[in-house]
């Protein structure tokens, strides 16, 4: 999982490929809290906040990519 300020310098498809191990780790993490073998529940929230600041460099280069156009 990268760093804050590591994830800005990535591009749009390494953005997308973070996003994507990021919400695999949250489904494993979910999966082995279901089953009992998750320690630290506070993972679970460390990630998803980790996939919403994906998500959010994701839409502000998305942005920043229609107002280059216009």
């Amino acid at each position: 999982m990268a760093k804050k300020n590591q994830l800005a310098e990535l591009s749009m498809g390494e953005l997308i490929e973070e996003l994507q191990a990021t919400k695999q780790e949250a489904l494993n993490l979910r999966f082995r809290n279901a089953t009992g073998q998750l320690e630290n529940t506070a993972e679970i929230g460390k990630v998803r906040k980790q996939a919403a600041r994906i998500n959010t460099l994701i839409r502000s280069k998305e942005i920043e990519a229609a107002e280059a156009g216009n």
